[in-house]
C-alpha cells in the first residue's frame, strides 16, 4: 500500500479499519484509556503520510519526558472515541469531528493497570497542532514509510519476562517501546495489509509502574 497522503489512502485506511477483526479486552479490573493514532501529512514536503507522536512534558508526575500518543483515561460516561478526541483537543489543540475517526485497533492491557484502545483518526491540516505545554513538550510527525522499513522494528528478550520486548525506531537517534510501540506496530502492519496481534508484546520494566 502506498503511504502518500491522499484521499485514496484515507479511503483505504478507513476500509482497513472497518474490516479489522478487533479484539476487545473483556476484563473489568483494568482502567480504561484511549489513545489517538492520528494520520496526517508529513512535515518534510515529501507528500507522505505520518502519525502524530508527542514527547510528554518533563513536569508530569507519571512517565514524564517519554514518547507517547495523545490520550488518557476515560472520563465517566465517555465512549472510547469521545475520550480520544477530547485528549487530542487537550494535549495538542486538535478539535476533530467524529467523521474523522477511521476505526479502532486491538485493546492493549498495560503493566500499569490500564487497557488502552487505539483510535485511528485523520487530520487534513497538521498546522492546527498546538501542543499544551502543561502536558506536551513537543509534537513530532513520524512517517509511515520510515517505520515500515524491515530494520525499524526489533524484538528483544529481558530476564523479567518471557514475552518479546518490542523496540520501534522513529529516527536515527530515538526508539519507542510498548505500549506506544505496540500500538504503532499494529498500525504499521495494518497499513501493509496484515493483521498482527500485539497484546503479548512486552513493555520495558521502567513502564511497569
Amino acid at each position: 500500500m502506498s503511504h502518500a497522503f491522499t484521499s485514496d489512502f484515507r479511503d483505504r485506511m478507513a476500509e482497513a479499519c472497518a474490516s479489522f477483526p478487533r479484539i476487545a479486552h473483556s476484563g473489568g479490573e483494568l482502567k480504561r484509556a484511549a489513545v489517538a493514532l492520528t494520520l496526517t501529512a508529513a512535515d518534510d514536503g515529501s507528500g507522505q503520510t505520518a502519525f502524530v507522536l508527542t514527547r510528554r512534558a518533563a513536569s508530569l508526575r507519571a512517565h514524564s519526558g517519554q514518547w507517547a500518543l495523545p490520550g488518557g483515561r476515560l472520563d465517566p460516561g465517555e465512549t472510547l472515541e469521545e475520550a480520544a478526541l477530547r485528549e487530542l483537543s487537550e494535549e495538542v489543540g486538535l478539535d476533530l469531528p467524529q467523521s474523522e475517526i477511521l476505526g479502532l485497533l486491538d485493546d492493549y492491557p498495560t503493566r500499569s493497570g490500564y487497557v488502552i484502545t487505539p483510535v485511528v483518526t485523520w487530520l487534513e491540516d497538521a498546522s492546527a497542532l498546538r501542543p499544551n505545554p502543561a502536558e506536551v513538550a513537543s509534537t513530532h510527525l513520524i512517517r509511515l514509510d520510515y517505520i515500515a522499513a524491515p530494520d525499524a522494528v526489533d524484538f528483544e528478550t529481558i530476564p523479567e519476562s518471557d514475552r518479546p520486548l518490542i523496540r520501534l525506531r522513529i529516527s536515527e537517534e530515538h526508539h519507542i517501546h510498548a505500549p506506544t510501540a505496540a500500538v504503532v506496530y499494529q498500525l504499521r502492519e495494518l497499513v501493509a495489509g496484515r493483521v498482527t496481534r500485539v497484546t503479548e508484546l512486552e513493555q520495558p520494566v521502567f513502564a511497569w509502574r
